[in-house]
């Protein structure tokens, strides 16, 4: 590794510093010091580190799978999770187990506080109180940063996780609009201002937040209640923990809480749409673009006037508040209005109103400014993650700093990038979707946006990933040793599957239970655990089978019963990486290709694709395009190897 370079006057000097301690800025921080760099991640408020902003919620359809999957390259978000959950519930149960999608709900304070003491362990890692108003460069390369208060800190990169900070402006009603990066905190200008003034294009989202109530205001006798399902599942976010989740004297988790669920009718509905012009969304006081899949309660009433009602959950902030989340109720009304509508609901009557709910605008830069690793292309050393690169939920940032921090400490050292392709992983369809396509919506990912959402499960992520982990030196002895039993239990489950045979005696019983025809010969277990109205662990029971955990028995499972769909899955993802090993230089002179189209010359060269893989995703360029592109590059390939002789 090369000498660390020395800004005029800094105070201290890093490989890498983080700037912003959200769910974007811990990932890249841990991410970093992991590959062996010296990080710090700078933050306004060393209180506010892992500040669930929105939502106090983990999880969901693909979100969960990304959870996961930061986990298995040694981030902290799945552990932070477990330590803080107070609900739980498995979503898309209606469907096979390849697709279920985990989420809990999660303590605020509690969730804060693991962070923090998460990213304390490592040693490599400090944390530093300020706000950073610009960054120091030479030439086209950053060099560190200076905070408001006049500190100077040196680095080899810098990566940008500011979330909805840059330019932040909070609106509630049309005639409220404050500066501010959320409710009682700063905006951030000057950074901003800098990042503009070096050519970045720079664009406008918004997203929005309900109101808070007061619990002890609530009638919950007419409200549907709707409880954990931990016990069910036993279910960790993390891979590495040592001990089991539940034991006779405690739990890794506070007690759980239950949600309640209840509805905007007709009254609300009625509210709104005599008030509408009053929003901040539609009396003209943001144009800016929000979330189309976690709309506003004003879209919702607008875009689909023939809905009968609206859900509510009313979900809990934490053991230490009777604070209620309002979800689905994100809105920019007037505070009288939003109370107005609360009192409109069932069970909410009578309530209190804690927070009133609010619009946020702020900025971005469309992400095709970042080459694969999330380095921008315009500034050597510096990376961007999170809500600046025009995304929304705390998982795609969390998956997003991982890849900024991973890549970050390995630019400080020297080292190559790392890139994980589609086949892979959520994350790097995530990375892969903004670098290529862009956004012209706060992107949010889902099932559908991966062409491996059979392959790529929340249940197979360790499976997956602790290969390129271990690879890149990013677990702790204790972690590689969980890593590989759990691979170990998993492979142990599939091959007693293969193995073991059970007799009509001892398991026609089990099969009569479950409606399942009997069988009149001794069969191996895997052609039981095929039928779909079984599932392996019942099978293993039959035969005294133990010391399998119940985690590895499902993915076993799971290869079993859908071995047809996941065989002809991966034969695309070999496809796809095939395609991912040719490279493309940067310096191909895409204008000179005139057997490409001029739509394809164009966007190519604007991108600049890394792989021909990512080139085949470009909007507008053809696979007669793709197929030219190949021969011109090796042509052009072939004409240096001559040149060269």
């Amino acid at each position: 590794m090369g000498a660390i370079r020395r800004s005029p006057s800094s105070e201290r000097e890093f490989d890498v510093i983080v700037v912003g301690a959200g769910h974007a800025g811990t990932e890249a921080a841990v991410a970093a010091a992991r590959t062996g760099a010296s990080v710090a991640i700078i933050t306004s408020a060393l209180e506010s580190i892992g500040q669930m902003s929105c939502n106090p919620a983990i999880g969901g359809v693909a979100k969960s799978t990304v959870v996961r999957e930061v986990d298995a390259l040694g981030g902290i978000m799945g552990r932070a999770t477990d330590l803080a959950m107070l609900q739980f519930r498995m979503l898309n149960r209606s469907k096979g187990p390849a697709v279920w999608a985990p989420r809990a709900q999660c303590d605020r304070g509690l969730y804060r506080r693991a962070v923090r003491t998460l990213l304390e362990t490592q040693p490599r890692l400090e944390t530093i109180q300020g706000t950073v108003a610009r960054l120091s460069l030479e030439g086209d390369t950053v060099t560190g940063v200076e905070t408001i208060e006049g500190r100077r800190f040196g680095a080899r990169t810098v990566v940008i996780t500011t979330g909805t900070f840059l330019r932040g402006r909070i609106h509630i009603g049309t005639t409220t609009s404050v500066s501010g990066g959320r409710a009682g905190e700063s905006a951030t200008t000057h950074l901003a201002e800098q990042l503009e003034n070096f050519g970045f294009v720079v664009e406008r989202f918004k997203t929005g937040t309900p109101p808070r109530i007061d619990g002890r205001s609530v009638d919950f006798s007419s409200l549907a209640v709707q409880a954990s399902e931990i016990d069910d599942f036993d279910y960790s976010w993390s891979h590495f923990w040592a001990e089991p989740r539940k034991t006779p004297n405690a739990t890794r988790h506070p007690a759980q809480l239950p949600c309640w669920i209840t509805y905007l009718e007709d009254a609300g509905k009625q509210i709104i749409q005599e008030n509408i012009k009053l929003s901040a969304m539609y009396g003209g006081a943001i144009a800016s673009r929000g979330p189309r899949y976690c709309p506003s309660v004003e879209d919702k009433v607008v875009k689909f006037p023939l809905a009968a009602r609206h859900q509510i959950f009313l979900e809990p902030e934490g053991h230490d508040t009777s604070e209620l989340y309002v979800n689905g109720l994100s809105t920019s009304l007037p505070a009288d209005v939003q109370l107005d509508i609360l009192h409109s609901i069932e069970g909410l009557q009578d309530v209190r109103m804690t927070r009133a709910g609010y619009a946020i605008e702020y900025d971005y830069y469309p992400p095709t400014q970042l080459d694969s690793s999330l380095q921008t292309k315009a500034v050597d050393g510096l990376f961007f993650a999170g809500q600046i690169n025009g995304t929304t939920g705390y998982e795609e940032a969390a998956g997003q700093g991982l890849i900024a921090g991973l890549n970050a400490g390995r630019r400080a050292q020297d080292l190559e990038p790392v890139v994980l392709g589609r086949e892979t992983s959520y994350i790097g369809v995530l990375v892969d979707d903004l670098v290529t396509r862009g956004v012209d919506e706060p992107y949010r990912l889902f099932t559908s946006r991966s062409e491996f959402r059979l392959t790529v499960r929340q249940d197979n992520a360790l499976r997956r990933l602790s290969e390129i982990a271990q690879s890149l030196q990013l677990y702790s002895a204790a972690e590689s040793a969980v890593a590989e039993l759990r691979l170990e239990n998993e492979d142990a489950a599939l091959r007693l599957a293969r193995e073991a045979s059970v007799r009509p005696e001892q398991v026609n019983d089990l099969l009569a239970a479950n409606e399942s025809s009997p069988i009149p010969h001794s069969v191996k277990l895997i052609e039981l655990a095929r039928r779909p109205e079984l599932n392996l662990a019942d099978l293993f029971e039959v035969v005294g089978a133990e010391g399998i955990s119940h985690d590895a028995i499902l993915t076993a499972e799971l290869e079993i019963k859908y071995a047809g769909y996941f065989d002809r899955e991966r034969l695309q993802a070999d496809k796809l990486k095939r395609l991912g090993d040719f490279r493309l230089s940067s310096e191909i002179p895409y204008d000179d290709f005139t057997s490409l189209s001029f739509e394809a010359r164009q966007k190519l060269g604007s991108l600049k694709p890394s792989t021909l893989a990512q080139a085949s995703r470009v909007p507008g360029v053809s696979p007669s395009d793709l197929q030219n592109l190949v021969l011109e590059v090796e042509r052009r390939r072939e004409n240096k190897k001559v040149v060269a002789e």
